[in-house]
């Protein structure tokens, strides 16, 4: 009798908290910072750790939330207009002009294809014009979840792949607009031919006003806002949901209005702090909240226990990846690309993610889609959004860049030339006394080799007001490590001009120190990756490499630099982004004497006479640098790439990578997992080399890409 009593006093309790908002919430904020990180481990996308958590927790799972939840309700509400937002801010105007043409030709392909295919399977299936349109329509657009992997590879500038970035401008639209008109058509089961006559000339007045209008209006907003980025952040989030209530004003759905007026910003906010902040609230909270939402609405025993279910969703993954395959080999055909280039089409095109699932709930709510396509939808997310980067990861590798895209080789100035405008200044940031030492040491001998100059720099983080204790103690210490660095200096043989900055943060105050020194290097020691903090804000590195306006050298140095006699510059793909790794390695052996290995790791399966091509092109686009020295190149055909590389670096002191800077949250660096596991087992001195912002093109994505997978 007491155990039933304390049960049933236990059942309650149970209830009540599973009905406080306050509880769900922070269960919430649990699922959002843990399970995208667990699942990112097991090699999955952040957003199926999410759905799947919603799933779990939901009615099919554990009863914690329910799907009529009101509070969760609202805020994925928030997070549906957000993801909509987020994907036509992250459009990338700028690769959709440099090939304006194709892009739409490619556009043109890559939506009617699938949307034919998609409405055509929607007949067969039995379903009416309406909701067969709107599922073709999901098959149409696309989400470029892998643009950080084609970064990484240094392939962004290939046609093909530029062509397919600038086609989401298209597809996006297009996939919005018909899902706007078929939500309209359903909410009105008396629409005739003048209804919707009547709604397209009200959609396309409306879309002119939003899009030239809030144009107009952020950039004349941002423009007298003067850095008053709080304004220009509710400027924006007004501008959202001012645009979501004009569209249901007309008739259609909120969304629509959300995606025009992020095309609208986009010019007005740029790649700013600005949109850092709107991006980031967006990505850590409000959409990842949808995706969990999204969970909750999955009835799995009935999904698995439903065999038409089943079927359709074979259907449906079957028809969309046929359609883009299709599609990308019209484009191989019209445009004349290698089947390389086709695949890598293909492969980026795949993921269907914000706009689908998006217009997959819009529909579903409005009763012209069934749970069946619901559940068939999620999982065709799930599919393609493992599918497609996996396959770009392995195709894209052997893209060659178009070559009037290709950067300049390198941005650091010829070490032989003895000129003041051509000689290197390195800014040096101290601030542990225990590396300093060694990162003076790198900075004399690279500036040594050009007759530069070094730039201890030190900064001391502000306060509220300039006498304030805290501040004083800041400034003491960081003119220690001043006179400090000032003594290495002279003992090598060097002088130095010092510089302390008192500002906000330690990284704006390095990259703008850089740039007010004309800095052409910066040296800095390594920095924590792991942790709370620098897991969700990113650390000091991350946030110069993402800002500095010069290369970034970040070393990680067992020894001193002076003892390096042999650098392994292992290269990941053949594309001119390699010379400016090949050119530092060889600005250090000049001083030291060293011996340099540019390594290459291509397949297992590869043949002798593909190796014997790669080893050309890799001599040919070295050549470039001119260097007085040629470096020895090696080529290893294996099948996995970290552990090649770190079994011929134990033969060397140094290791020179390549960081291709390209965020997955505010605050946050995509670094690939080769890089990432050689950072963890190599055992010799490192040298991370992040390329400045000027020699890379910023492509949209992702956030909408990693927003919404890496950086939840």
């Amino acid at each position: 009798m007491e155990l039933t009593s304390k049960v049933l006093a236990l059942e309650p309790t149970s209830q009540v908290l599973g009905k406080e908002p306050i509880v769900s919430f922070a269960i919430l904020l649990v699922v959002i910072l843990v399970i995208p990180v667990m699942f990112e481990r097991l090699r999955l996308p952040g957003l199926v750790g999410l759905v799947f958590s919603g799933l779990v927790l939901g009615p099919s799972g554990w009863h914690l939330f329910q799907s009529d939840s009101a509070m969760i309700n609202l805020l994925s509400d928030i997070g549906l207009i957000y993801l909509l937002f987020v994907a036509g801010l992250e459009v990338d105007l700028e690769q959709f002009r440099k090939r304006k043409s194709r892009a739409f030709g490619f556009a043109s392909l890559t939506f009617s294809v699938p949307l034919i295919v998609g409405t055509l399977l929607g007949l067969i299936l039995g379903y009416g014009w309406t909701t067969s349109i709107l599922i073709g329509s999901l098959f149409a657009s696309y989400t470029l979840l892998a643009y950080p992997i084609i970064t990484r590879l240094g392939v962004v500038n290939n046609e093909a792949v530029t062509v397919t970035i600038g086609a989401t401008i298209f597809t996006d639209i297009g996939a919005v607009l018909i899902l706007g008109v078929c939500v309209a058509i359903a909410r009105n089961q008396a629409f005739s031919l003048a209804g919707l006559l009547t709604l397209s000339g009200w959609l396309t007045i409306y879309s002119v006003a939003v899009v030239a209008g809030f144009d107009w209006a952020g950039k004349e907003f941002f423009r007298r806002s003067g850095d008053d980025e709080g304004n220009k952040f509710l400027f924006v989030l007004l501008s959202v949901f001012l645009a979501a209530v004009g569209a249901q004003l007309i008739g259609v759905d909120k969304i629509v209005g959300a995606f025009l007026v992020g095309l609208a910003v986009n010019e007005a906010v740029g790649e700013g702090p600005v949109k850092e902040k709107v991006v980031f609230i967006g990505s850590v909270l409000f959409i990842p909240i949808f995706f969990v939402d999204l969970g909750l609405l999955i009835n799995l025993p009935a999904f698995l226990n439903n065999l038409n279910a089943l079927k359709l969703t074979l259907l449906i993954i079957v028809g969309l990846i046929a359609s883009k395959l299709i599609a990308a080999l019209l484009a191989k055909l019209v445009y004349c690309y290698n089947w390389r280039e086709m695949l890598t089409m293909w492969s980026l095109s795949l993921p269907q993610v914000s706009t689908t699932l998006a217009a997959t709930l819009i529909g579903y709510r409005a009763g012209l889609l069934s749970s069946e396509i619901l559940h068939s939808v999620i999982v065709l997310m799930l599919v393609t959004s493992t599918l497609g980067p996996f396959i770009t990861a392995r195709i894209a590798v052997g893209l060659a860049s178009s070559p009037a895209a290709d950067p300049p080789p390198t941005t650091l100035p010829d070490r032989d030339v003895p000129e003041t405008d051509s000689a290197l200044t390195i800014v040096v940031p101290v601030y542990n006394p225990q590396t300093q030492q060694y990162l003076i040491e790198m900075a004399a001998l690279l500036a040594r080799q050009s007759k530069g100059k070094i730039v201890p720099l030190a900064i001391a983080t502000a306060a509220a007001h300039m006498d304030a204790p805290q501040l004083e103690a800041s400034l003491e210490r960081s003119e220690r490590l001043l006179t400090k660095a000032t003594a290495q200096s002279r003992v090598l043989g060097l002088a130095a001009q010092s510089v302390l900055r008192i500002d906000d943060a330690f990284a704006q105050g390095i990259s703008r120190a850089a740039r007010e020194q004309k800095a052409s290097l910066i040296v800095m020691g390594w920095g924590k990756r792991t942790g709370l903090r620098a897991l969700l804000f990113g650390n000091v590195v991350d946030g110069v490499l993402w800002a500095a306006h010069c290369p970034v050298a970040v070393t990680r140095l067992v020894e001193s630099p002076k003892k390096i006699q042999r650098i392994l510059v292992p290269v990941e793909n053949l594309t001119a982004p390699i010379l400016q790794p090949v050119q530092f390695a060889q600005m250090l052996a000049q001083a030291n004497q060293s011996h340099i290995t540019v390594l290459n790791v291509c397949d297992r399966r590869t043949s002798s006479s593909k190796i014997a091509w790669r080893r050309s092109h890799l001599s040919l686009l070295i050549s470039k640098l001119a260097l007085p020295n040629a470096p020895e190149i090696q080529i290893i055909a294996h099948e996995n790439v970290a552990q090649a590389i770190l079994q011929a670096a134990r033969l060397y002191d140094l290791v020179v990578l390549p960081f291709i800077r390209n965020r997955t949250s505010p605050g946050g660096l995509a670094i690939s997992d080769v890089t990432t596991e050689l950072a963890r087992q190599l055992t010799c001195s490192i040298v991370m080399l992040g390329e400045p912002q000027r020699t890379q093109t910023n492509v949209a994505i992702s956030e909408t890409a990693n927003s919404i997978t890496s950086a939840v």
